[in-house]
């Protein structure tokens, strides 16, 4: 079993940078790969970014690309969303997922997620 929760998201203007953070607890965590989504309000929740289990591969989606990076740290049992460059669009509840392959977490249908953390950027 994979507990995941996340940390801070908050408000911040645009062109500005947050840190994700998800921390995971259960020993499976260094196996599995993961990932972020996010949900804006009357939207449905898209795929941001993920990081295989070995964190050699790494998976954006366009709308990111070059202004967020993903990263892990094992010995943290840890997953980071580096966000740079943010624009109001980017305004969303984030969500940490895991599951034991990239292609699962990729399509959104992982096993474990967290509760979210809000992200507000304003303009």
């Amino acid at each position: 079993q994979v507990q995941l929760v996340e940390s801070g998201g908050g408000l911040v203007q645009a062109g500005g940078s947050l840190r994700l953070s998800c921390a995971a607890s259960g020993r499976t965590f260094s196996s599995y790969a993961m990932g972020w989504f996010r949900q804006a309000p009357g939207k449905e929740r898209e795929f941001v970014a993920a990081i295989s289990w070995s964190g050699s591969s790494t998976y954006y989606a366009d709308s990111v690309k070059g202004r967020f990076t993903i990263s892990r740290d094992k010995a943290k049992n840890t997953v980071y969303l580096q966000m740079n460059s943010l624009k109001p669009e980017d305004t969303a509840v984030y969500y940490c997922a895991g599951d034991k392959r990239p292609s699962t977490v990729v399509a959104g249908t992982s096993g474990f997620w967290g509760q979210g953390t809000q992200v507000t950027v304003s303009s």
